[in-house]
C-alpha cells in the first residue's frame, strides 16, 4: 500500500507564495514520476507540474516561471514552490505518484490553496 500525505496549502493574497509538500510512503519503485494536479470548482482536474525520479520536469503553461517543482528521492517527497500567486490559482491541489512498476497510480487527499484578490 502506498500513502501520499500533503501539506502546505492555505490562504494567501495575490502575489504571495506558498510551498506544498507531499511525502510518499509504502512500496514504491525507484522509477516513478511525482506531480501536482489541481481542480477548481466546476473544472476538470489538470496537471500543474511533474518531475521524474531523474529530475525531468514539466509544467502547465499557466504556471511556467512562477511555480517550481522539486523532489528529494531519499525521502520520497515532492515539493511545489508557488510564487506570484494569482486568484486563478485557487483550487484543491492533489499530489500524484505514477509508479513505473505496474504501472500504478496513487493520489493524495488534496490540499486547498486559496488566493485572494
Amino acid at each position: 500500500q502506498v500513502h501520499l500525505v500533503e501539506s502546505g496549502g492555505g490562504l494567501v493574497q495575490t502575489g504571495g507564495s506558498l510551498r506544498l509538500s507531499c511525502a510518499a510512503s509504502g512500496n514504491i519503485s525507484r522509477i516513478n514520476t511525482m506531480g501536482w494536479y489541481r481542480q477548481a470548482p466546476g473544472r476538470q482536474r489538470e496537471l500543474v507540474a511533474a518531475i521524474t525520479n531523474g529530475a525531468y520536469t514539466t509544467y502547465a503553461d499557466s504556471v511556467k516561471g512562477r511555480f517550481t517543482i522539486s523532489r528529494d528521492n531519499a525521502k520520497n517527497t515532492v515539493y511545489l514552490q508557488m510564487n506570484s500567486l494569482k486568484p486563478e490559482d485557487t483550487a484543491v491541489y492533489y499530489c500524484n505518484l505514477a509508479d513505473a512498476l505496474g504501472p500504478r497510480y496513487y493520489w493524495g487527499q488534496g490540499t486547498q490553496v486559496t488566493v485572494s484578490s
